[in-house]
Order: structure tokens, then sequence, then C-alpha cells
């Protein structure tokens, strides 16, 4: 079997993934105005404002959170010239808690300062996806999200150890010579060779074995400590979700309350469901297609002429396809296997926006015309080799879900296949494992208030996953929105419900119904979009 990877000690970037593709495409097409009005703040004020009144004061260069001084920074964000205000530090801390010789590393964080003159005392901690997402470069693509936990919050990013600016896991030299080996077929021998000389790499700067969700959750503790011990309100997306829980397992009286958005239950071993929920995900899509009469006239049974593709390509030597690269315009060539298909359409199924051009671009890429679905591709996983730290990423899966991977021949027919598992195999054979906690896969159980969110097509992280959560909470609640993917946090009125959440901490007096108006996104009939 052929794949098509950026790099093929990354290949859990493009299959894992939890949490960054649907995200971040939501991110630049919805964050709006929230993050513009953050990077204005000390912006001179207009002509307008000069003649109605004095000139707003400027932004204090630092701000002081228990033992540490913050200093005034701007966020980037991605593809954009906008940047969101903020105040950021760095903090020490050993690499190896357990040996006092050990390397010291530095934690980056940043805090976005609350709308109101006194913020709650409580701090809103953001936990990023991945793993291997920064939260501080992935924030100002949520901040819209977070816009009302922020008007009376401090918000916390804390980019967890190996990611980021908190001494990342990098293995440039290997990166480099991983072009050459993008559209070749997937071999296990290779895969061992250049992990272990990314492994060599890493090594003259750190010790992979402690960049785990564990090392993670004391970092999490130590920064708290040193901003003076507040509370904290967890906001987890995807990954994150997974060390939300074992943060609060750690440290619950240190948490006020906890937001799960796509979330990844503690027994879940990362990958092995991964081919049968895509398969779930995509029948949803079929079945919703299949009742709109505009999709089922435009496409049929998209579903089965997504399969057949599939087979048939399985059964011929690879092709490749020249299309325009969306970022610059000039031609690239890819090629389009089995494989690359069967990535392409799980990136697809993140969002509801790029659901909806499934149909479409499944039909066309059946005609011949692949296009319209390598062209999207490109961007998706653009922004997910940029935005992943696969160094880190595998430190957190080798230690904590390959052990206990087994081989599932049942998914031999399906879209992804096997070839995940022996990905994994192939590359942690080489990676070195941390320790894990005994108890580290035991359900969450908890009666910290709680709010799970979910998407109905979610091809990752479905919502019977977020039922299981729910079984272990005593003061919880699901909000499920139909006919959206990965991470909801951003839809419709999910914003304004988080923020109610939080505030209160009442997730069974929270007025929901304003999320039946979400709904899905129709399916596009041509390049001009849906039927009217």
């Amino acid at each position: 079997m052929k794949t098509d990877k950026r790099m093929v000690w990354r290949a859990t970037a493009i299959v894992i993934a939890a949490g960054v593709l649907g995200w971040q495409w939501w991110g630049r097409h919805h964050a709006g105005n929230a993050d513009a009005a953050a990077g204005d703040a000390g912006a001179p004020a207009s002509t307008a404002a000069v003649a109605a009144g004095p000139a707003k004061p400027a932004p204090p260069a630092s701000m002081k959170l228990g033992t540490q001084t913050l200093k005034a920074c701007e966020l980037r964000r991605p593809h954009t010239s906008a940047t969101t205000a903020a105040f950021c530090a760095t903090l020490p801390v050993p690499e190896n808690r357990a040996d006092p010789r050990s390397r010291t590393i530095d934690l980056k964080l940043a805090v976005i300062k609350s709308e109101a003159p006194a913020a709650d005392r409580d701090l809103v901690a953001y936990l990023a996806g991945g793993p291997g997402q920064s939260a501080i470069e992935t924030y100002p693509e949520i901040a819209a999200a977070l816009a009302p936990l922020n008007k009376h919050h401090d918000i916390l990013l804390l980019d967890q150890r190996g990611t980021g600016g908190s001494h990342p896991l990098r293995c440039p030299e290997v990166e480099k010579a991983m072009q050459q080996f993008i559209d070749q077929p997937f071999d296990p021998e290779r895969a061992k060779t250049l992990t272990a000389q990314c492994l060599a790499e890493v090594e003259k700067t750190s010790d992979p074995r402690f960049y785990t969700t564990t090392d993670a959750v004391a970092d999490l503790e130590a920064v708290r400590k040193a901003l003076g011990a507040p509370k904290l309100d967890l906001v987890g997306i995807s990954y994150g979700t997974r060390l939300a829980q074992q943060y609060a397992r750690a440290h619950p009286d240190a948490v006020r309350s906890i937001v799960l958005d796509s979330v990844v239950p503690n027994p879940l071993i990362l990958g092995e469901e991964f081919a049968d929920d895509l398969q779930a995900s995509l029948k949803l899509q079929a079945a919703a297609c299949e009742t709109a009469p505009a999709c089922k006239r435009a496409f049929g049974d998209w579903y089965r002429t997504l399969m057949d593709l599939h087979a048939k390509l399985k059964a011929q030597p690879a092709q490749r396809v020249t299309f325009n690269d969306p970022y610059t315009f000039k031609p690239v060539t890819r090629t389009v296997s089995a494989d690359a298909l069967a990535g392409v359409v799980r990136m697809f199924s993140y969002a509801a926006e790029t659901q909806a051009l499934l149909p479409l671009a499944v039909s066309e890429a059946a005609n011949g015309d692949f296009a319209p679905l390598m062209g999207q591709s490109q961007l998706l996983t653009g922004d997910l080799s940029s935005a992943m730290n696969g160094g880190m990423q595998l430190s957190v899966i080798c230690s904590e879900d390959a052990p206990f991977l087994t081989p599932r021949p049942q998914d031999k027919d399906t879209l992804l296949g096997s070839e995940l598992i022996d990905s994994v195999e192939a590359m942690c054979s080489v990676w070195p494992r941390g320790a894990m906690p005994r108890d580290f896969h035991a359900p969450f159980t908890s009666s910290i208030p709680t709010l799970i969110l979910a998407g109905e097509r979610d091809p990752v992280t479905p919502p019977r996953y977020a039922q299981a959560v729910l079984k272990g909470l005593t003061d919880a609640r699901v909000l499920e929105v139909k006919g959206m993917g990965h991470s909801v946090i951003g839809r419709g009125c999910m914003p304004k419900l988080v923020g109610q959440f939080v505030y209160d901490r009442k997730p069974q007096e929270l007025d929901a119904g304003c999320l039946d108006r979400v709904g899905p996104i129709p399916a596009f009939v041509d390049f001009n979009g849906a039927s009217p």
C-alpha cells in the first residue's frame, strides 16, 4: 500500500491530528473581529474619538501575576497580518522532575487580559489539541469562540512542553531529507531509519521520555502556582481534553470548571477506532445527501462512488495529478493513490464546510478530475504540518497509546485500513517511551461542573465518546450539534453557552435551544454552491 505523507515519522500527525484540521479551517474563516479588537487595544484613537474626549492611556508594558512578571507581546494569526494583544513570559522547569541534576527547559506562556477592569479571580486555561499543537500559536484562530469568557476572565495559554515556544522537539535535518520520499510507498524499515535519525537530532537537546501528558500536567500545576495559584477553568479541545481530564484527576481542588470539546475518553487508545469512526461519519454525510433532493439528484449514492473509487485506485498504479497550489497558485504535482484519497477524505470530514464540498469533490474525482480534491488537500495538509510537532506527538503516542494497539484485520476494507497501526508500531519501536501512571487509562470520574461538546458527524471523536465520559461525572451535560464535525466550541451560539456555563457552573440549567438553529451545511451541488 502507498501513502502520501510529508514526513514518514509524522504519519500520525496526518492521521491522528485530533483537533487541528477542522478547528483551524473554522478559525481562519470565522474567527472574525474578536482578534482585531484585542490587537487594536493599544492603537491610536481616531480623529473623531480624539474630538469626543481624551485619548485612552497606553496599555501597560507588563502585568504581575503571583511571582511572575509578564511583558506585553503580540500573538500573530497565521496567513494574516492581524495580531492579538497579550502578556508573555517563560517559566523554567526541570525536564526530569525525578532527577535533581536534570536539564532545565523553559515553558512559554501568555495571558490574554480580560476586557473587565478587574478580572474574576479564576483563570481560564485553553488546552490545545494534537497532540503537538501550540496553545499560543493557535489561540488567535479561536479567540472569537472564547470571547465571552474573555469579558470577565484572563485566559492562560501554555505551550505544552515539546511544542511552540516550550522547548520544541525538532529534527530539521530529517524534515529536509523527507522531501524526497513524499510520494513514495510506505516502508516500515525506512520509517524506523528516519525516526532513529530524528531521535538522534532531538536527543542533542532533549530527552523525549519526558514530554508526555503526565509531564504536561505537572507543568500546568507549576505555572498555576507561579501565577498565584488561582483556580482554573479548563477548556480542552480534542487531545487537550485528555490533558484536562488528567490534570483534574491529579489536582481536583485546583479546578473550578471544565469544558471538553470533542472529548478523548481516558480509556481510548488513540488510533484504534479511527477507521471505524471515519466510516460512520461518511455514512452520516451520505444519509444527509440521500434525504436532500438536490444532492441526491446531483450525486446519487456518493458514498458508494467513493468506495468504488478507492477500490479502483487500490487496484492500479498511483496517478500523478497537477493542479494549482492554493497558496502560491503555481502548478504542483501530487500522487493520487488509494491511501492519498483516504487521507484527503478524512481531512474533508473534520469540518462541516469541507464536508459540504465532499460529494462534489468525490464525484469530480470519480470522473477523472482530482484537482478539487487535491487542491483542498494541499491547503489542509500545509496547515497541519506547520501546526503539529511530530517529536512531541511521538513522545505522547509511543508512551500512552502504542503499547496497547493491537492488529485490526477488520479494518482492511475501510478507507483508512490498517496502515496507521503499522506506522505507529514502526516509529514507536525506535522512539523512547516515558512513564505513565497505572490509572492513566481509567475512566474519568469527577464532581467538578463539566460541559461536554460534540459534533454529530465528528470523524475522530464521535458523540458516543461524550456519552462515555458523561457516565463518570455527577454534575455534567453533553451538548451535541447536529450536522457538525470536529470541534464545535465556535459554532453558532456555543460561545455564549460556554461563557454562561463558566460563569454560573450550572450545566443542567443552560438553555441550549439556540443550537437547534445551527444545523448542517447543505452539500454543494456545483462550484457555485448548494441548491437554492
